[in-house]
């Protein structure tokens, strides 16, 4: 059965998936071939557009720091558009940031994105979380 064929799946789930192989195993190769369509717009003014700009960027990126990871706080889906709220890490131990994603899909596929970053500061104004 070719792509084409398959019933898409749900786009929170291949959002989950794309996520947790990317960002937590670095998989980039193995994230972008089952989550990503042919043409991905990128958003984020840090990495380049397309599907072969975000392998490069991020196969060195995880060179440079490979104990990045996620966790996933909460997720949200209307329609093919899909937002996450996420700690990042980018080593064991440290405050992180906190993440705000937005994808859309296309034929069950992550086809474009967007993101909004706040590094967690060392003594916040008040007591809540940012999660």
């Amino acid at each position: 059965m070719n792509l084409s064929e398959q019933t898409p799946r749900d786009p929170k789930v291949v959002v989950m998936d794309f996520l947790h192989t990317v960002f937590n195993r670095h998989e980039v190769d193995e994230g972008l071939t089952r989550c990503v369509g042919p043409t991905y717009r990128q958003h984020n003014p840090g990495v380049p557009d397309g599907v072969e700009g975000f392998r490069a960027h991020f196969k060195q990126y995880f060179q440079d720091q490979p104990q990045g990871s996620l966790e996933v706080k909460r997720m949200f889906s209307d329609g093919n558009f899909v937002t996450v709220h996420l700690h990042w890490f980018e080593r064991p131990g440290d405050r992180g940031s906190a993440v705000m994603d937005i994808f859309r899909l296309e034929n069950g596929r992550i086809v474009e994105h967007w993101d909004v970053m706040q590094p967690i500061p060392e003594v916040p104004a008040n007591n809540n979380t940012m999660f």
